[in-house]
């Protein structure tokens, strides 16, 4: 685990390794789980909700005091047919609120432990459907990104990567810990939390870096001759982000797996600058002369970047 120093940076001695904390999630102890300081600098209680037991659920009532709420991927929240809270999202970080949900059968007021770990088993289940969950209720949803953290690093997402890499339902229950007299718990007081309740705890940030090391985020998908008028003759791999779905390019001439340096461009595709000659844009022709510059000295490699969110028109006002 790791610590603060005095002057509130964090020293790796308090925080467990991702590893650590799967195999805590996977036999079904709870975790702590902190975002960045310049986030919302908060912990959350997290479990798979595979794992969510009425004793978990007290326990993040009794002690975690925050909002406990249930984390699914969007794939189930359109199965189990839930609508948005709100449908502009005012939330500073784009929390995605859902109707509170209820399960239709098993339950008494709902508020208890008891009832809602019945209902966070209800909505996880497979074989459950809309006409389940009744809406509202005392159960929170919250909508995740599809992509998990390397899209969002927010404790939502950061709950269903847990539990999928834990190899259980992707889906996990949240609460953000608070300190005895309501403010919210900071590092430092997660420290002592975590000492206090026997928790293990670790960061989000190294949960994108554990997800970045460990996984395979583009892959090709098809190969081909291409020639063009600035270089020539070029070998054209089309690669595919898993993560969030995008194709990039590479032009690749000549053998590049030799020694020695090769020359390589990597260029961000703009819409506006390589396509439709926008006025005061270089893009296109530094493109353009990274392709002859590699075919003048025989091999090289340039790689197109794609945009996975908005367009650059977007962002301009287009």
């Amino acid at each position: 685990m790791e610590s603060s120093s005095k002057n509130g940076a964090r020293e790796p001695k308090f925080l467990s390794t991702i590893e650590e904390v799967l195999d805590d999630a996977s036999n079904g102890r709870m975790l702590v789980l902190v975002d960045d300081e310049d986030r919302e600098n908060e912990g959350d209680l997290v479990i798979p909700a595979q794992m969510a037991t009425p004793e978990v659920i007290n326990f993040m009532a009794k002690y975690g005091r925050g909002l406990i709420c249930l984390a699914l991927p969007k794939e189930r929240v359109d199965e189990l047919n839930l609508k948005p809270m709100e449908r502009r999202n005012p939330s500073r970080f784009e929390t995605a609120f859902l109707t509170s949900i209820e399960a239709s059968e098993g339950v008494t007021t709902g508020i208890s432990a008891a009832d809602r770990a019945h209902t966070v088993r209800v909505a996880i289940d497979p074989q459950s459907t809309a006409d389940d969950i009744n809406t509202p209720g005392h159960v929170f949803p919250l909508q995740a990104r599809d992509g998990g953290v390397l899209v969002r690093a927010g404790h939502t997402e950061a709950a269903i990567d847990i539990a999928r890499l834990s190899g259980l339902i992707p889906a996990g229950v949240i609460c953000e810990i608070m300190n005895d007299d309501g403010t919210m718990a900071r590092f430092d007081d997660l420290v002592a939390f975590c000492r206090l309740h026997g928790l293990k705890m670790a960061t989000i940030s190294d949960l994108i870096a554990y997800r970045r090391k460990t996984e395979r985020l583009v892959e090709p998908i098809a190969e081909k001759a291409f020639c063009s008028r600035y270089g020539g003759s070029f070998k054209m791999i089309i690669y595919k982000n898993t993560v969030e779905y995008a194709e990039h390019i590479a032009l690749v001439k000549g053998d590049v797996s030799g020694g020695g340096a090769v020359l390589v461009r990597v260029h961000a595709v703009n819409v506006l600058g390589d396509l439709i000659g926008e006025m005061g844009s270089s893009s296109a022709h530094d493109l353009h002369r990274s392709m002859e510059m590699i075919n003048d000295v025989g091999r090289g490699v340039v790689v197109l970047i794609r945009d996975t969110f908005c367009s650059q028109c977007f962002r301009r006002g287009c």
